[in-house]
């Protein structure tokens, strides 16, 4: 009876099964061939618009994977987060293994899995209802999926002719490839459509890793005299004229290290960051402290949060001065590489951060774990104006919806 539930007013299926048990008297769970139930809770498909906000609005977010995102205990971490003093959530609708977490009719996503995100407006409105600025993140070049589905859209290997490999592994699309880029930008207009506020991109780049000289790309064909920035640039100058007019925000994550704009690390990602910045409303520069590691002569650097934030936004700051581009910046809720993560970790990260020019900040767990973001909300609660201004969501207009009236279906065990 599942299936019926991305039709329902109901957000997890423990809730709908209690509810069709009530509705029916239902007892245990054998169901007579042809009995007929009542479906409780069908509602139309929901329509979900986007709640603008200004591009410095004050994000206080965590990282949720599509899978949990559809989940009860998905749903269980955004309203501890919301009780906890967050405003916002980002959730995976492509993944780095390009896995496509919404229902998305395109030829280039024919044939994948069933999504974890049945239903994206209903999600959406959700998020909504607890007064949460809804931020739908897309791996934009790095798909695994898609590379292997259609392997004439990834890098190509000057060698061999094949698709190329990053270090082994067949995980990179042709960023310069159109295809590619209109695959993505719909994408991302599909989610626009579905009602979230804001869309982030992740993986706007070029491979960093692996033979660079055996990798050969689309543009260096059609466009000789460019480099990889270019590419990126363009790229982002047609997605960002697509995506404004519907009226949500355009948020790009970039590596850390790019504050520091060394010739290698542009020439290898593509990265100009002073060019990104006029093609979107938000930058968020990826500024895990255990990341740094090699440079600045510190041996640890994930124990030195304050310098490795401070010195990477000042240089963020100063080379998107310009633009006019919000910094809000991604900060580690993980103990990687260092021995002092803790609830005072986070807090010193935040403050720093905001000190040096950031506006809202995202946590970054890639198993979903918060339990001291959450701690460490509500010491900086205890402060207010201290660590962030408290900017709250703009309540949604629309009045609440009812479900439909219960319709009669056949029984169905699928």
């Amino acid at each position: 009876m599942r299936q019926y539930l991305p039709q329902t007013s109901y957000m997890t299926a423990a809730e709908f099964e209690d509810a069709l048990r009530e509705a029916n008297s239902l007892r245990g769970y054998t169901l007579k061939p042809g009995q007929q139930l009542v479906i409780p809770g069908l509602e139309p498909p929901v329509v979900e618009k986007s709640i603008p906000v200004q591009r410095d609005f004050e994000v206080r977010a965590i990282y949720l994977t599509g899978a949990m995102a559809a989940s009860p205990k998905g749903l269980r971490i955004i309203e501890r987060w919301r009780q906890a003093g967050g405003n916002s959530v980002v959730f995976d609708i492509k993944d780095s293994d390009g896995i496509v977490n919404i229902p998305f009719d395109h030829a280039l996503n024919q044939g994948a899995r069933r999504p974890f995100i049945r239903n994206l407006p209903k999600l959406v409105r959700y998020l909504h209802s607890q007064d949460l600025h809804a931020i739908a993140r897309v791996a934009i070049f790095r798909d695994e999926r898609l590379v292997r589905a259609h392997p004439e859209l990834a890098v190509q290997s000057r060698r061999t002719g094949a698709p190329w490999r990053e270090n082994g592994k067949l995980v990179w699309t042709d960023p310069s490839n159109p295809q590619v880029q209109h695959f993505d930008i719909a994408l991302a207009l599909a989610a626009a459509q579905a009602g979230v506020d804001e869309v982030q991109f992740d993986y706007v780049r070029f491979p960093a890793e692996g033979e660079q000289k055996d990798a050969r790309f689309a543009f260096q064909a059609v466009h000789p005299e460019w480099q990889r920035s270019d590419v990126i640039t363009s790229f982002l100058k047609d997605a960002y004229a697509q995506l404004h007019p519907t009226g949500v925000l355009l948020s790009l994550d970039v590596f850390g290290v790019m504050a520091w704009q060394r010739s290698v690390d542009l020439a290898h990602t593509g990265q100009d960051i002073p060019a990104m910045a006029r093609y979107c409303d938000v930058l968020s520069p990826m500024i895990y402290p255990s990341h740094f590691f090699g440079m600045d002569g510190y041996a640890h650097p994930g124990d030195a949060p304050g310098h490795f934030i401070s010195v990477s936004m000042d240089r963020f700051r100063k080379i998107t001065a310009s633009t006019g581009v919000v910094l809000r910046p991604w900060l580690q809720a993980f103990a990687w590489r260092t021995k002092t993560y803790s609830t005072g970790y986070i807090v010193d990260q935040v403050d720093v951060a905001r000190e040096h020019g950031g506006i809202g900040f995202l946590f970054w767990n890639a198993r979903n774990d918060y339990a001291k973001p959450y701690l460490a909300m509500t010491q900086m609660r205890a402060a207010p104006g201290r660590y962030f201004r408290g900017d709250e969501m703009r309540p949604a207009s629309a009045s609440v919806r009812t479900p439909l009236a219960p319709v009669l279906r056949p029984a169905s065990l699928q």
